[in-house]
């Protein structure tokens, strides 16, 4: 069926004509006959009189209704050291660790498979969500199989009982069920002809229907009615239109349309990638990169596909050929996005890392080889044999970070929410008074790892205990209810805790974190904290990207978390804790890219695999 079904004349601007020659369903006219039943006004589909309150209306709305459709991609479119800390006993070093790739997860499905009573409420959860969807879904009109002439429509309304927004619900509808876009047209035609208008939300879902099919003539054709009909196209549709040029030979339209939406809005990394690649895929590697560097210019991220794309696109390029056949500077801007993600502590998926692999492996005369391989508990490549860079902080980086952690989380806007002044200055001279501490236990945290309540002073002991025998300088800090008896705090459990590490009791209604983190950092670079406590919030109230990335790599080198249960008789143990940290690192002759190969893994958790890329002189 033909993409001119109803967009060989600007409905908006002048009578239909011609309107839908679509066969025996459809309302089959002449101009002359449109012109007589449906005289137009000026007003139809402008933004003039009545209609401009429906534009506005259906502009406010848009990107919301551009939201609800099945294909994810087309949503996000429409949306747009010191030596005695090391012999604290710690489990083997490679297979356990809470920042691990997919420990999160794995502990979740655990947590939950012992919780009965979790799934029990998850599950009523689902059936009440399920019966919600049903009830608002209820009254929804079901789309035709095939395509309805006007008085067909008319019927089909009316036995729904003329429900508000049918037009709407109808449209996505057909989107949703993956009919023929015919019945869509169908639909297009018996609203236009009886309201004499086609509203934005309407255009709108249609456009998400063809873009999501294919359907590129049709994208052109709504192109044009809604940039004539609209003084102004919203996020989700100037996304869609992006994303259907893209995909043609008027793929510079779509720089067109990204640079008119980067005048009012800011881009998302999806345009961009989408022009990008369209660049790229037609030869103009000029475009492509400097799309990208205005992307990193405006501090967005860049997605997986776009560099994925300006791997293979750069081969592509260059006809496949070597690194001597490539155009000048693209070799060193490819090793600006590896440069990138290890600034930025990116993790590139498999294929990606892949990409990166076949890319270097084609420099002529370079002689590149990548391996798919993983670190040795010492922190030494499986493959290669060199050393890997260091957990641990520099006496710069370390300094920077103490500063800032100090700063914007001890001394931050909102800390006496947590605590007071008289109690924070208390503790820092608490602190002072006394040598650097070696470890520093979370009491209150460590102390509910046993999920017996009557158990947690005999965990926390336990626990410090195990710490003592390592003779390390200890402090346990907690709160000022554990110190009354009872059912939970054992009298000699507290007493025998108080003998064998220097203890901070602070108010009940205080927050613990704080204080435990200025005194790891004061104690200096050897001190570590024993708490199950990941630390996200904190981590966020440091304003800059570099020191929060500092946070995160000083956690991993010093965060000590109990392994399993803890139980009478039995050592604590704890998980390991890397020597090396996990990021891209390069060197004269090597790249080595930690990858992500699962797709379990939280924001705080870091890979396990490695690309391990040499070159031989």
């Amino acid at each position: 069926m033909g993409s001119t079904f109803m967009f060989s004349v600007r409905i908006w601007q002048r009578p239909l004509k011609a309107f839908f020659q679509q066969g025996p369903h459809f309302c089959t006219t002449n101009t002359a006959m449109c012109k007589s039943q449906l005289p137009l006004p000026e007003r139809f589909l402008t933004p003039h009189g009545r209609n401009q309150s429906k534009a506005n209306s259906a502009h406010a709305g848009a990107k919301r209704s551009a939201f609800r459709h099945r294909d994810e991609g087309l949503r996000d479119d429409a949306m747009t050291g010191r030596g005695k800390t090391s012999s604290v006993r710690q489990a083997p070093a490679l297979p356990k660790s809470v920042f691990a790739a997919g420990t999160a997860k794995r502990t979740a499905e655990m947590l939950r498979r012992k919780s009965a009573f979790l799934s029990r409420d998850e599950d009523e959860g689902n059936v009440e969500e399920s019966r919600g969807l049903s009830a608002r879904g209820a009254g929804r009109v079901q789309p035709p199989e095939r395509p309805l002439s006007a008085a067909e429509w008319k019927q089909l309304r009316e036995s729904a009982g003329n429900p508000p927004h049918f037009d709407l619900q109808i449209m996505s509808a057909v989107f949703n069920s993956g009919l023929q876009l015919d019945v869509a047209k169908s639909l297009l035609t018996f609203v236009a002809m009886e309201t004499g208008t086609l509203s934005y939300k309407l255009l709108l879902r249609y456009l998400m229907l063809c873009v999501s099919g294919g359907h590129h003539d049709e994208v052109f054709d709504t192109y044009d009615i809604m940039r004539g009909s609209f003084p102004s196209l919203d996020t989700g549709a100037s996304s869609l239109f992006i994303k259907s040029f893209s995909q043609t030979a008027r793929w510079r339209e779509a720089v067109g349309i990204l640079q008119e939406l980067n005048k009012v809005f800011s881009p998302s990394v999806h345009n961009y990638r989408d022009v990008i690649v369209a660049a790229l895929r037609h030869g103009d590697a000029a475009t492509a990169w400097a799309l990208y560097d205005e992307l990193i210019e405006k501090g967005l991220t860049p997605s997986e596909d776009t560099w994925d794309a300006l791997f293979q696109g750069v081969r592509n390029v260059a006809g496949g050929g070597g690194g001597e056949s490539q155009p000048e500077g693209q070799q060193e801007k490819l090793l600006g996005i590896l440069h990138y993600m290890r600034n930025n502590q990116v993790y590139p998926q498999h294929a990606l890392a892949d990409s990166v692999k076949s890319w270097l492996e084609s420099l002529a005369g370079q002689k590149w080889t990548g391996s798919w391989t993983s670190a040795s508990p010492k922190g030494l490549c499986d493959c290669c044999g060199s050393e890997l860079e260091s957990i641990q902080l520099t006496v710069e980086e370390y300094g920077q970070l103490r500063d800032s952690v100090m700063t914007d989380i001890i001394q931050g806007r909102d800390v006496f929410n947590k605590t007071t002044p008289e109690e924070l200055e208390r503790f820092k001279l608490f602190v002072r008074k006394r040598p650097p501490f070696d470890v520093v236990v979370d009491g209150l945290n460590v102390a509910n790892i046993h999920k017996d309540k009557s158990k947690l002073s005999e965990t926390l002991l336990a626990v410090v205990s195990e710490l003592e025998l390592q003779g390390l300088t200890i402090l346990v800090l907690g709160r000022r209810h554990m110190l009354r008896p009872s059912r939970s705090w054992d009298r000699r459990d507290m007493e025998l805790l108080r003998q064998k590490a220097h203890c901070f009791f602070t108010e009940n209604i205080s927050e613990d974190d704080p204080f435990l983190l200025y005194a790891t950092l004061h104690s200096g670079h050897h001190c570590r904290f024993v708490s199950r406590d990941l630390m996200r919030d904190h981590k966020a109230c440091l304003p800059d990207g570099a020191v929060r990335r500092l946070f995160f790599k000083w956690q991993r080198g010093h965060q000590l978390v109990v392994d399993g249960n803890v139980a009478a008789g039995r050592r604590v143990r704890f998980l390991s804790i890397p020597s090396y940290d996990t990021i891209v690192q390069t060197s004269a002759d090597s790249w080595h890219l930690p990858y992500d190969d699962t797709e379990d893994r939280s924001t705080y958790e870091v890979p396990q695999r490695w690309l391990c890329l040499t070159r031989k002189r």
